[in-house]
């Protein structure tokens, strides 16, 4: 099956030895109370959303200084697991463990079910319908089901089952990439949104943690728990550019090389370049177009569990906390639990030059 977008050839990605700094890097002011799961800014205005373990969904404003504010905060009868802002920003969507969505309306602070489902919803996201009047939503749970909703109806409009217990999801334009267990990752067009545009099984052999969309919704990034990023395009006429890499890897001198999980990947809205975060507690800038890594950075002194940058490109928001990447044994008291925001500067993410962009 993974003949459909051709067989992905393996490369490096060159690195070189160009080490960030992270001095500048400001702690988000009271952070949740458990373990980040997933984080998203506001497309219109420099608020950023956060879901927990702990149950909560928090709202903070990001000030120009990187100093910030709690806004608003709802709860969840479970672990929150997804956010994800509307378009034009007036909405928040949160989905969990409590086998629900939930929509807050940013004018009135009010929050509402929107949508359920049998099992845990691993992720929920928001996309354009031309067909409607207003932002659908979308939602992928362990009930092995890819839900549609609009927000006007008490029932879905649309299921799609899967192969497996959907384990991420992205949606940029009219591409929604779906990641399941089985490392099958299923390919649709949200133009026809109830069936598998193209299916295909992970390019890495190790399961899926994360999917991610390009920014300009020609193809998506796929993490695993083998330190290892594959760059995947949709179609099959650019099928010669799919490419795999290693990253989020230690190897001791002398010693067994370590590997940790990718658990996050986000891509920078204007520069098209990317992000890794991982449980090796460092993140990474890379240039997929160069196969290039545009900058590295120093461990931050735990998992880094969620990422994004926000809507201008100007800040990159990461989140610290305990991954259970090594069991019960490593979950301690003093594990660090917090979000820092990393002021994105000069050519830290941008393309390196004279490469021929997409």
């Amino acid at each position: 099956m993974s003949g459909l977008f051709g067989s992905a050839a393996s490369a490096a990605a060159a690195t070189s030895n160009t080490i960030g700094d992270l001095k500048n890097d400001v702690a988000l002011s009271n952070p949740p109370e458990d373990t980040i799961s997933g984080l998203s800014f506001s497309p219109a205005a420099d608020f950023l959303a956060v879901s927990s373990w702990d149950k909560k969904v928090r709202i903070y404003q990001i000030a120009a200084n990187g100093s910030s504010e709690g806004k608003h905060m709802y709860d969840h009868d479970a672990p929150v697991l997804s956010v994800d802002f509307s378009k034009d920003g007036q909405k928040l969507v949160s989905a969990g463990a409590d086998k629900q969505a939930k929509v807050c309306d940013l004018q009135t602070g009010q929050s509402a079910q929107v949508a359920a489902h049998e099992q845990t919803i691993r992720c929920a996201r928001f996309f354009e319908s031309p067909n409607s009047n207003g932002p659908m939503l979308v939602t992928g749970s362990w009930d092995k089901t890819v839900k549609y909703w609009d927000l006007r109806q008490s029932a879905p409009v649309g299921t799609v089952p899967c192969q497996e217990r959907v384990y991420s999801m992205d949606v940029r334009n009219s591409l929604l990439v779906i990641g399941t267990a089985d490392r099958y990752i299923n390919v649709v067009n949200l133009q026809d949104p109830l069936k598998f545009y193209k299916t295909l099984q992970s390019p890495l052999k190790w399961q899926t943690r994360v999917v991610s969309c390009f920014t300009d919704a020609t193809g998506f990034a796929i993490g695993s728990i083998e330190g290892r990023c594959a760059i995947q395009y949709v179609e099959d006429k650019d099928a010669g550019s799919n490419f795999s890499f290693k990253c989020h890897r230690e190897t001791p001198q002398g010693a067994t090389t370590q590997v940790f999980s990718v658990n996050d990947i986000s891509f920078h809205p204007q520069h098209g370049t990317f992000s890794t975060a991982g449980s090796d507690g460092t993140f990474h800038f890379w240039d997929k177009d160069a196969k290039h890594r545009l900058k590295g950075y120093p461990q931050v002194g735990g998992s880094i569990t969620a990422s994004k940058f926000n809507a201008g490109g100007t800040i990159f928001a990461y989140a610290i906390g305990y991954d259970w990447s090594k069991g019960y044994v490593s979950n301690t008291q003093n594990y660090p639990n917090k979000v820092m925001l990393h002021p994105v500067a000069g050519d830290e993410c941008k393309p390196r030059p004279g490469v021929k962009k997409r």
